[in-house]
């Protein structure tokens, strides 16, 4: 069923924090869309992410930290234009794709040797991922909280309507209300000389 949560104090985000640390997982809002958020290291935690969106397992999740000190640990290394990109566009709708570290394992890249990452624009997804971290959380895989094939949620409503009968009584939606964007992140490819765009999103080319 999930826990619905419309008042996200402090105490609150400390909370579904410390869920996300038991394996719970917390459907929350970013600028673009609401995410079905769990922790990026706990495999049971992302086998569940799979199930309740019904998402093949060959596809990679995204990992949303709170800040670039917690970039590191993610990725073996990182070219001098996506430390460009990181700086100019984060927090912001925009995923890079990096070369992964021995962290990024393969329930998260779907098998793949690179990782995807972001720091979202939203207050209060800062905030639930900056309480993770506290705890010692590493970052937090958090996919569109819909079923797959679906239209992206941008109300903690249309997440409850969609996935309330798969969610556990320990897992819980946070209402932060509607997503500003309403469209999903950039997906910027960083592994090689030159960055390529594999998912145009919010931020444009031009932009860029």
């Amino acid at each position: 069923m999930g826990q619905f949560l419309s008042n996200c104090s402090v105490d609150a985000l400390a909370t579904a924090a410390q869920s996300l640390r038991e394996g719970s997982l917390v459907a929350f809002p970013t600028e673009t869309v609401y995410g079905l958020g769990g922790d990026a290291t706990n495999a049971q935690a992302v086998a569940r992410i799979y199930e309740i969106k019904g998402r093949p397992s060959d596809h990679p999740l995204i990992v949303h930290i709170a800040d670039l000190k917690y970039l590191e640990q993610w990725i073996s290394d990182i070219p001098e234009y996506a430390i460009s990109l990181a700086r100019d566009f984060w927090p912001g709708p925009m995923t890079l794709i990096l070369h992964r570290s021995e962290l990024a394992k393969d329930f998260i890249t779907g098998g793949q040797d690179t990782v995807g990452i972001r720091i979202p624009d939203n207050s209060l997804a800062l905030g639930l991922l900056e309480a993770f971290h506290k705890l010692g959380g590493a970052g937090v895989a958090a996919p569109s909280a819909n079923r797959f094939g679906q239209v992206s949620p941008t109300t903690a409503e249309a997440v409850q309507e969609e996935l309330s009968s798969y969610l556990s009584d320990t897992d819980l939606v946070l209402d932060g209300g509607p997503s500003l964007v309403g469209v999903e992140s950039t997906i910027i490819d960083c592994t090689g000389e030159l960055p390529r765009i594999l998912r145009p999103g919010a931020l444009t080319i031009e932009m860029i």
